[in-house]
């Protein structure tokens, strides 16, 4: 059975009449373009409508490129040229499989063309051509400007960059290729949603990586005769001081991405080939999460939500580092935030600022430890205190005394699990019964990777995966009674 034509479906849909698809066939002949351009361009139908209606007479994925970030080692398999030839953009690769978004999913000298330049099988979805322009202009030039950035200059021999090592490198404003190559670093990792940046120089490189979704992936490595550039831009921007090179030094800088402030912790490392750079990624939009997008099973959550709303005791979250603590704590204290109660916290750093809440980060050079913090609290006359971490017996045994004093505490520990909070505390030189009175509830988390909604794929186990799976006692349904 023939498919039918996108003219056919354009009129069931009710979207075109009859005559209207007579007048752009009499254009079609004359001018042979395309009867869904003539459409288009007629003001007929919308491109949205015949996109849609192009994937249901083909029977392919439709894909919106504004919504999805595109991985610049993928965008570069396709040369521009190609790119803006054909009218597509590469979306995403998974082996040897190339995920194409094209505007014509039947130009079959396209997909030729892209299986010889990238030697990959080649899968097609449909995205409106004004979509596929757009992410053309936004990828491609983000690639042909670092490329520019960092073609501008030549590697150097080893004297040299010896020589460059040892040069106190000072640059303003407008020394614009190392400005613009730091600013592309930065707002490729924002668009990728990475939540750190190691920039690390090596014996003969300076390697660029993003950590994103807990895993660490490697960018395109800039010149290393640019490494004390590079890195004093970075600290002259967070007001580092750039002729200390042999202490680590934290620092904190705010960038403007597409429109969106991002805060941003910079911490350097002197390492034996020069500092090594780390930037964690503070993304504001943590801030609007509440406690029911956290993945939370509801029971778990139910529970959750009911202790901490008590009126004294300690609350622990615990994991491992990196696993999502800092944001759970930061929903909790949205979650129970108002005007009627007084919540103060203490922090190292202060990573996000909160409405009607005293947050205080700890500077140890001068005195100011959590436990010394936690002191002048409760003379603040607290409701609520959060602890950014217990880290030692003195913050534990303050917390443990805040909260049997009529405060609730909140606060984490790096423990891998829940039970092992218990252990961790009586470690730290904690008395039995006071953390048995004092500690009202854990919750332990890990961050755990989710699929990625646009490239996701059906997988059905093989026989002989199912093979294992089977039960003599249910005869393979996998239930037994209800």
């Amino acid at each position: 059975m023939s498919r039918k034509k996108v003219g056919d479906i354009l009129i069931e849909k009710g979207l075109i009449t009859n005559e209207q698809l007579e007048t752009a066939l009499k254009e079609q002949e004359k001018t042979g373009r395309k009867i869904g351009q003539i459409l288009v361009e007629s003001g007929m139908i919308t491109e949205t409508e015949l996109i849609d209606t192009i994937s249901e007479r083909l029977k392919i994925p439709r894909i919106s490129l504004e919504s999805m970030v595109i991985d610049p080692s993928v965008i570069g398999l396709v040369p521009v040229e190609v790119a803006r030839r054909y009218c597509l953009i590469p979306a995403f690769k998974i082996g040897d499989n190339l995920t194409v978004a094209m505007s014509d999913p039947l130009n079959i000298i396209a997909i030729e063309e892209l299986k010889y330049l990238t030697k990959c099988d080649v899968k097609r979805v449909v995205a409106p051509r004004t979509e596929i322009n757009a992410a053309i202009d936004q990828y491609y030039s983000v690639a042909d400007s670092l490329s520019g950035v960092i073609g501008a200059y030549p590697d150097r021999k080893a004297e040299e960059i010896l020589l460059e090592k040892q040069r106190l490198a000072s640059f303003q404003e407008d020394d614009a290729p190392v400005v613009k190559l730091v600013n592309l670093i930065i707002n490729q990792a924002v668009k990728t949603k990475a939540s750190d940046i190691h920039i690390e120089p090596d014996e003969d490189q300076l390697r660029v990586r993003y950590r994103i979704n807990g895993v660490m992936k490697e960018e395109a490595s800039p010149p290393k005769n640019l490494q004390s550039e590079i890195i004093s831009r970075i600290k002259v921007a967070s007001n580092m001081d750039v002729s200390e090179k042999r202490l680590p030094q934290d620092g904190r800088l705010m960038v403007r991405v597409d429109g969106s402030d991002v805060d941003l912790r910079i911490s350097t490392l002197p390492t034996i080939h020069g500092e090594k750079v780390v930037i964690r990624i503070l993304d504001r939009r943590i801030l609007e999460m509440g406690l029911d997008h956290l993945g939370i099973s509801n029971d778990i959550l139910r529970h959750w939500k009911r202790l901490i709303q008590l009126k004294e005791g300690l609350v622990l979250i615990t994991g491992p580092t990196s696993s999502g603590k800092t944001t759970t704590l930061y929903s909790v204290l949205k979650e129970i935030n108002s005007v009627e109660k007084n919540i103060i916290t203490v922090e190292d750093p202060v990573e996000y600022s909160l409405n009607l809440i005293n947050q205080v980060q700890t500077n140890e050079k001068a005195g100011l430890t959590f436990a010394s913090s936690l002191r002048s609290i409760l003379r603040q006359n607290p409701d609520i205190i959060m602890i950014g971490e217990i880290r030692d017996s003195e913050t534990a045994i303050m917390a443990l005394r805040s909260a049997l004093t009529g405060h609730l505490v909140f606060s984490t520990l790096h423990t891998n699990d829940a039970p092992s909070s218990i252990t961790r505390l009586i470690d730290m030189g904690m008395e039995k019964f006071l953390v048995a009175s004092a500690l009202k509830g854990v919750l332990a988390q890990r961050l755990l990777r989710t699929n990625c909604p646009y490239c996701l794929e059906e997988y059905r186990p093989q026989e002989m995966v199912d093979s294992h799976l089977k039960c003599n006692n249910c005869s393979k349904n996998t239930s037994d009674g209800v």
